[in-house]
């Protein structure tokens, strides 16, 4: 299971590209709002483009435990902000780190993992100019950063990339030549 947390202002491209990707790829992907409940009980959430999406469950009904095979954090302003202000976002990427579950993050996102000092000592890449966040990392001009269990991806241009990557990683090498064959991105 994978959980892909949405709050509002998210970078539509950077969320839905995985969710796409991984779900073509058999793997079972729920979009999470994180403001959910009273002022939003239809689980709508609006990405920084006015996308609106309705998310598959709110993050009260996350399950934290042994299926989660990893957590994906869109980036997009305030988007970012709004994950790093959530308790219970920060709470379910500390599980995922206490726990050796993937982390997957794009853009700005990870500076909530900066932020958290969960990237002290890895290889790292980010949105140019939240470097700065990056909280002890080796940061890499690249796509698409691996480290064990976080992987990190530059921009919303790279979101092919990334979403392969996570592919990959759930899924296996042959997987990610399958689907980039059947959708035609090789």
């Amino acid at each position: 299971m994978i959980y892909l947390l949405l709050a509002n202002g998210f970078e539509e491209i950077e969320a839905l590209t995985p969710a796409d990707l991984l779900r073509r790829a058999g793997k079972q992907v729920f979009t999470v709002s994180i403001d959910g409940g009273a002022d939003a009980p239809d689980r709508e959430v609006t990405g920084r483009s006015n996308i609106k999406v309705i998310a598959d469950i709110e993050m009260a009904e996350m399950k934290l435990d042994s299926e989660l095979e990893m957590l994906i954090l869109p980036g997009g302003l305030p988007g970012v902000d709004n994950l790093y202000a959530c308790d219970k976002v920060r709470n379910a990427i500390e599980f995922c780190a206490e726990n050796n579950i993937f982390i997957a993050s794009i853009c700005a996102a990870p500076s909530i993992l900066g932020k958290m000092d969960l990237l002290k000592g890895k290889k790292a890449t980010c949105y140019p100019g939240f470097e700065k966040y990056l909280e002890g990392a080796e940061i890499f001009d690249e796509a698409v950063v691996v480290d064990g269990k976080f992987i990190t991806a530059r921009s919303a241009g790279v979101s092919m990339q990334f979403s392969f990557m996570l592919v990959e990683l759930l899924c296996g090498a042959k997987a990610r030549e399958k689907l980039g064959v059947a959708i035609g991105y090789e």
